[in-house]
């Protein structure tokens, strides 16, 4: 398929040029400056015998004739209404071709099914006025993630559901001065739910294997891994802010693997957007879920009761840790990976603590 020719809708380049400024008028009965007034003939301002004093006129644009120092001698710009109907024309443009790419099926994607187009145009579209008006993220340390190269972002996870990834992948892709976009490492169970899947997939999101997670940062990405799993988004709500285990350092053996950059991402604000109280662990064999989350609101409010809580959230992007100056067979050093696992956890669990303390309150 070719190359799609993305025209975004928020492009808005004035189409008016600049007006000249006006002419000053000599006092009456002057010559201007530079003009002598021929010996018997009236000065070029000064009226006539009983005539009334005229302005001169000078020619419009379109053939019009106006007085010279009035404003609009030149040409104008356009008038902020007419720029905006101009902007509104451009967006309709833009989404009209858009929708013809689609219907078409006249744009790319990845070998993992990323397609950059509709992230950029859609779906953080919808993501941003929840990551800028709802939980009002702040982000700190962004410019810590390589501007070309692979690396590989590691994060805290929590808050019931991932909402924390997608906040990350927001926070990556408006933020970042060389505007690199994050794909995440995702459990088996994203990629069992319908539309779900299809949604992961085109967003940039792969299964959370080694084999996809090396490939990707060999070729350059940024890639997005939240080592605790299951066992930090389902916590109890007592044990907020707490770092679960990470793993077996996989992701540390990948990075080796690599030669990719670790850098640590601390995130403050998602554990109280749905208060784990408890746990219906029938319901959760039932469903094929690990875990079904009971919240004071959850599910006693029905649908009302999966609307998340309006926390104040933070995104901090810690200093890289380097991985390219080990050997190749660090890769399966396993006190190596244990030491780096260990060095990454306890640098966001810092992190996560000095938050906490600067933090005024959860929803300010």
């Amino acid at each position: 398929m070719a190359d799609a020719k993305v025209i975004p809708f928020d492009d808005d380049r004035s189409r008016g040029g600049t007006a000249r400024p006006a002419r000053r008028r000599a006092p009456a009965g002057k010559p201007r400056s530079g003009e002598q007034a021929r010996p018997g003939e009236p000065s070029p301002v000064s009226p006539l015998p009983g005539q009334q004093s005229a302005r001169p006129v000078q020619e419009a644009p379109e053939g019009r004739q106006v007085p010279a120092g009035t404003a609009g001698t030149g040409p104008s710009a356009p008038e902020p209404r007419e720029r905006e109907e101009g902007g509104w024309e451009r967006r309709i443009a833009g989404g009209l071709s858009f929708l013809r790419r689609r219907i078409t099926g006249d744009y790319e994607v990845d070998e993992f099914g990323y397609d950059e187009e509709l992230t950029d145009q859609v779906l953080m579209s919808l993501l941003r006025p929840v990551y800028e008006k709802y939980f009002r993220v702040e982000v700190k340390g962004v410019e810590n993630i390589p501007a070309e190269g692979g690396a590989l972002v590691v994060a805290n996870h929590s808050g019931t559901l991932p909402l924390d990834g997608l906040m990350m992948q927001v926070a990556v892709h408006d933020n970042h001065p060389a505007g690199r976009h994050l794909r995440l490492l995702a459990a088996d169970l994203v990629f069992m739910l319908p539309v779900v899947n299809e949604l992961a997939r085109k967003a940039g999101h792969t299964l959370a294997c080694a084999e996809d997670a090396e490939r990707l940062l060999r070729r350059g990405e940024v890639v997005g891994v939240m080592p605790e799993g299951f066992k930090g988004i389902g916590k109890p709500f007592s044990d907020r802010y707490k770092l679960q285990r990470f793993g077996r350092g996989g992701f540390v053996s990948t990075a080796l693997r690599a030669g990719a950059p670790i850098v640590p991402c601390s995130i403050v604000g998602a554990e109280e957007i749905y208060p784990m109280i408890g746990n219906s662990k029938t319901l959760a064999r039932i469903l094929g879920f690990p875990y079904f989350p009971i919240t004071p609101t959850f599910p006693w409010l029905g649908p009302l009761g999966a609307v998340p809580l309006p926390t104040k959230w933070t995104i901090q992007f810690g200093e890289p840790i380097p991985t390219d100056g080990y050997p190749p067979e660090a890769a399966e050093d396993p006190m190596l990976m244990f030491n780096l696992t260990d060095q990454v956890r306890e640098q966001i669990q810092h992190t996560l603590y000095k938050l906490l303390v600067q933090r005024r309150s959860v929803f300010f």
